[in-house]
This record gives C-alpha cells, structure tokens and sequence, in this order.
C-alpha cells in the first residue's frame, strides 16, 4: 500500500508539471517588431540521402512570406537523387543554393559538420538550421524572427508537430517526443526564470541570432556530440544567452523516421548518448518510465486477473492509470496525435525500454552507434 501511495503521488506532482508546461507552451502572439529593410535570414538544411524528403521541404520554404531569406543545403555524401532534386530548385530560385560537403574530419560528428560548413557559407544575421524531413507554413520565418525579436532571444526552438503513420511511430514518437519531455522538464520554471537556463533544443528547428550563435563557438563547440543539438541549448545557456521554447506545431511538421529499424536505430542515438554521459542516469530514466509510466498498468492486469487484493489498492492502481492516459490525452490532444497512441501507451513504453537496453549494451560493449551510414563510439569518433 505504501509503495502505490508513493506513485500515486510521484503521478500527481508528473501531472501538474505536464499542465503547468502546456501553459507555459501556449502559441504566443509574437510581438516583435521586425526592422526596416528586413534582416537577411539564411535557412541551413544538412541533407545526407534525403531524396524522399528535401524536395517538399524546399517548397515549403520557397512559399515562404518573409521574402529575404537565402537556403542553403549542404549534400553530405548523399548516395540518392538528394543534389539533383536541390540543384533544379536552385535553378528556379536564386535564393537556394546547393553546397557540395567536405569529407568528414576526425573528431567531428556528422551533422555538426555538416551544420558548421554551412554556417560559414551563411550571410544572413539570422540562423535557421532545420532538417530535410520538416514542411514549413508559409508564416513560420516572420512568426519566429518577430518572436525572437520580441523576446530577445539567441535561440528560438521548439515542439514541432511529428507526422506519424505507421503503428509503430504512433506507439512511441508521442511518447518520447512529447510526452516524456512535458512530464519531466520544468519549461514553465525555465521560461519565466530570470536566469539564463538551458531548455529544449530541438535540431528540427533551431532558430539563432547568427552573432551569438558564433559567439558560442557554433556547431564546432559541440562538434564531437551525437545529439548535438541538445548541447547547443547547453552552450547558449552556459553563455547566459536566453532561449525561447515554442509550441511550433501549427508552423512546422517533421516525419523523423518512416521506418522500424531507422525509428530503432534513431531513438537508440538519443539513449546512447545519455549513457556514454551517465549510464546510471540512464538507467534511472529508464526506472523512471518502468515504476512510474508501465507498472501502473502491470499491477492493474495482476489485480484484475491474478489476485483479490483489497479494495484500496485497486482504488489506487486504478487512480494511477488514470492519471497516466490522462497525462497521455492532454499531451496527445495539444499537439493532434492520434488516440491510438493513447491506448498503446504501455507497448509504447515497453518498446523504449527495449531499446534503452540495447543502447546500454551497444555502450557497455564499445560496440557504438550506427547513424546514417557511420558508427559513432562513446567519443564520437566515427567509422
């Protein structure tokens, strides 16, 4: 009894922190005001066999409203028809421009260099690096330059809407992209805190201050990270630079991974990366999720079919599951998720776990990491 007292509190204080950051996350009215002539905004597009993807984004950000932009895509040894698509927009719009990438240098990680080569082709006083696989409304550049602005920000990123199709993405991407992140981070502390903290830095969408992005030492300062945006957040932070966190869905989509073994492959990135930092943080995440997220609903089955336990108890475990597919609708309805991530939930779960295992293992036994074609070690050293 003392054991699902303790969770049906620990739930609790989960959930007031999910509604405190739906709050803090609201769509706000971006009040800056932009200065005449406009500023030069360069859109940085890192594409490594993005075929499928980089044609429907260039699109996207050829309609946009704010006019003086400059998109520039850095080729990363693209095996597919990555150029050739970047090269006929470029010859129907001057403002796109296709960079050939540079052999990967030792030490570096893929994506920062690929970042870092463009970011020294750039002109503008504006920095947006985003991924092939985004889709941008027409709106999306002023909306966040006013923001910026408005806000004095050095780093505007946020939560843009994931495009799930398959049954495996609905299963997990909710829940590690939205779900986890509003239960366990303190946006709205962070956001109204009048010190410089680092927060969420999605690498979907990063939108820098090109003076402060330089003056943290770019992408080179986080050259060897495998989730590299997260320490740019860090580095923003540890430069007392502030950072804005928006709720981007109604202005970028994303499809990160539209197969299992790339989704697999993708999430095991993330996790690995957290135990080459601290295994033992790693695995009090993963403890986290198991006692908190799934074993509500384990003990609910061993109630339900298993035993007779006393009627508190099942109270109890029956006040836990609520609250988590509470938690889950909240979170799902905010961002447009689909309900049957909701009823997943716990094979959601259960599928990360399974890959925090594997993420261990592949760093327990210096096997690394494979991404995109190369393998990164706990060093970021790459073969």
């Amino acid at each position: 009894m003392l054991y699902q007292q303790i969770i049906c509190i620990l739930l609790a204080v989960v959930l007031v922190n999910l509604l405190l950051n739906l709050r803090a996350l609201r769509k706000i009215k971006s009040d800056g005001q932009i200065p005449e002539p406009a500023p030069l905004v360069s859109v940085l597009i890192p594409a490594r066999n993005e075929a499928a993807n980089i044609g429907t984004c260039l699109d996207s950000l050829r309609k946009q409203d704010y006019t003086n932009l400059e998109i520039l895509v850095l080729d990363d040894s693209s095996t597919d028809d990555t150029a050739a698509i970047v090269e006929h927009a470029a010859a129907e719009d001057r403002r796109v421009r296709l960079l050939k990438g540079q052999a990967l240098p030792e030490g570096w990680a893929g994506k920062p260099f690929a970042c870092h080569q463009l970011a020294r082709e750039a002109r503008g006083s504006w920095l947006l690096f985003t991924d092939a696989d985004t889709v941008h409304a027409p709106s999306t550049l002023g909306y966040v330059l006013s923001a910026a602005l408005g806000s004095r920000a050095a780093l505007v990123s946020g939560f843009p809407y994931q495009r799930n199709t398959s049954i495996w993405q609905k299963m997990t991407m909710p829940i590690m992209f939205y779900f986890m992140l509003l239960c366990w981070m303190p946006f709205w502390w962070i956001q109204r805190s009048g010190r410089t903290l680092p927060s969420v830095a999605i690498g979907q969408f990063m939108f820098f201050a090109a003076a402060e992005y330089r003056a943290i030492g770019g992408h080179e300062a986080v050259k060897s990270r495998v989730v590299e945006d997260v320490w740019l957040g860090i580095e923003i932070a540890r430069h007392h630079y502030r950072q804005l966190t928006l709720d981007l869905s109604s202005l970028v989509s994303c499809q990160m991974y539209r197969e299992l073994g790339t989704m697999w492959d993708g999430i095991s990135r993330w996790l690995y990366s957290i135990a080459s930092l601290s295994l033992v943080a790693l695995f009090a995440m993963m403890a986290m999720a198991l006692f908190l997220f799934l074993a509500p609903f384990l003990w609910l089955f061993h109630g339900l079919f298993l035993s007779q336990p006393v009627f508190a108890w099942q109270i109890l475990v029956a006040l836990q599951v609520g609250i988590v597919f509470l938690a889950r609708f909240l979170a799902g309805r905010r961002f447009a998720q689909p309900k049957t991530s909701i009823l997943l939930h716990p094979l959601g779960i259960i599928f990360l776990l399974l890959v925090g295992l594997h993420a261990s293992y592949l760093y327990l036994t210096g096997a690394g990491v494979k991404w995109k074609g190369r393998v990164y070690d706990a060093e970021s050293r790459v073969s």
